[in-house]
């Protein structure tokens, strides 16, 4: 039994993916989604230059840690001063949600311990590849696979850097029969193509857009309202603060955000199951909806840029670039990249959330 489970792991998933539809018919977009990016976190090595990036690690896009380590620090920072501003409060746990190969835990810790705060490093990752490289970057950090396991005692500082946007996504669009859901189908050329579901899902739309025209499309993520809903109750119960940085948008919008990366380039959604980042735009206006349904605090959303400059990214910027001349114009061509509009600045957007009683946050509009 093992060793089909393993012939199983090694087969190419867009076969297994044809397989499953010639025998029951399309499956969801957010099951394809799912799975896609479950063996793509698994094997893949993610996050790195790529192949025509001058760099020999390979992978298919880069964060924001890997760019500059003043992302990191001003992370760190904005957690600190939460911290030093609630009151110290101990036992404290720093919790990072997909924390990749551990760039920004390491950043911000050493941020965090330059004003006093040393928390209990908590890092949340189903990737055995990953998790080796998060324990080479902080080896004190406890490795979680889910939020189930990190403390349910103390006050929580977490962080999720583009970890929503990689969670499945579910799409109903409005055909001339009413709403369904989407589904993913085989083409006579054995291509996967979106094809509307038999099963009407009316109910499923809020009233308000239930009079759509045909064509439109709503998107939604169940998988990242209940990551909400689980943080922001944590946040109430036991106090601290979080941030959510993630490509979105802070309005009501219709239409897919779908998008796949390979090798830093867009491809189709469908075209390497399980071989491509597949992602899709937070809905912060719905993530802000849950938090306040679980009575946490939303200290508001803005972009990565106003952000950062906010906390001092052009001063941190130049402090670097004196201590280190020669490194002046890669330093400030990194900060270019985080904040300008044209770039990161705008696409990119911070979410602020804390405990009921804790402090507005630097950085947002409330603070």
């Amino acid at each position: 039994m093992n060793d089909l489970r393993d012939e199983d792991a090694r087969r190419d998933l867009g076969d297994t993916f044809r397989r499953l539809i010639s025998a029951t018919g399309p499956i969801s977009l957010m099951h394809f989604m799912a799975e896609s990016n479950m063996r793509y976190y698994a094997e893949k090595r993610v996050i790195g230059p790529g192949s025509g990036g001058g760099g020999s690690a390979g992978g298919d896009f880069i964060t924001a840690p890997e760019i500059s380590q003043m992302f990191g620090e001003l992370v760190g920072l904005w957690l600190a001063d939460m911290w030093v501003r609630a009151g110290r409060k101990e036992p404290v746990h720093y919790v990072e949600l997909g924390p990749g190969r551990g760039t920004l835990a390491r950043d911000a810790q050493r941020a965090m311990k330059h004003h006093g705060l040393t928390p209990k490093m908590h890092l949340v990752e189903t990737s055995a590849r990953m998790r080796d490289a998060q324990l080479a970057s902080v080896p004190d950090a406890i490795q979680h696979r889910d939020l189930s396991t990190v403390p349910m005692e103390g006050t929580i500082l977490l962080v999720a850097n583009e970890f929503l946007d990689a969670l499945p996504v579910r799409q109903l669009v409005k055909t001339v029969d009413g709403w369904r859901e989407i589904m993913v189908g085989v083409d006579g050329l054995g291509k996967f193509v979106e094809t509307p579901g038999r099963q009407p899902m009316d109910s499923a739309v809020p009233e308000a857009r239930r009079d759509d025209p045909p064509g439109t499309v709503i998107e939604t993520s169940p998988a990242s309202a209940t990551v909400m809903f689980e943080v922001a109750g944590r946040l109430a119960r036991q106090g601290g603060a979080a941030l959510f940085i993630d490509y979105g948008y802070t309005h009501g919008r219709s239409g897919s955000t779908l998008q796949a990366l390979k090798d830093h380039r867009k491809i189709g959604v469908f075209d390497a199951p399980g071989d491509a980042d597949i992602t899709a735009h937070v809905d912060f206006a719905q993530m802000a909806q849950v938090a306040r349904s679980r009575e946490a605090r939303v200290l508001g959303t803005v972009t990565q840029g106003e952000w950062l400059t906010r906390l001092g990214i052009n001063q941190r910027a130049e402090a670097l670039a004196n201590v280190a001349p020669q490194h002046r114009d890669a330093l400030m061509r990194a900060r270019d990249r985080l904040v300008k509009p044209d770039q990161m600045g705008d696409l990119f957007k911070v979410m602020g959330l804390a405990g009921p009683d804790w402090p507005d946050g630097a950085g947002f509009a409330e603070g």
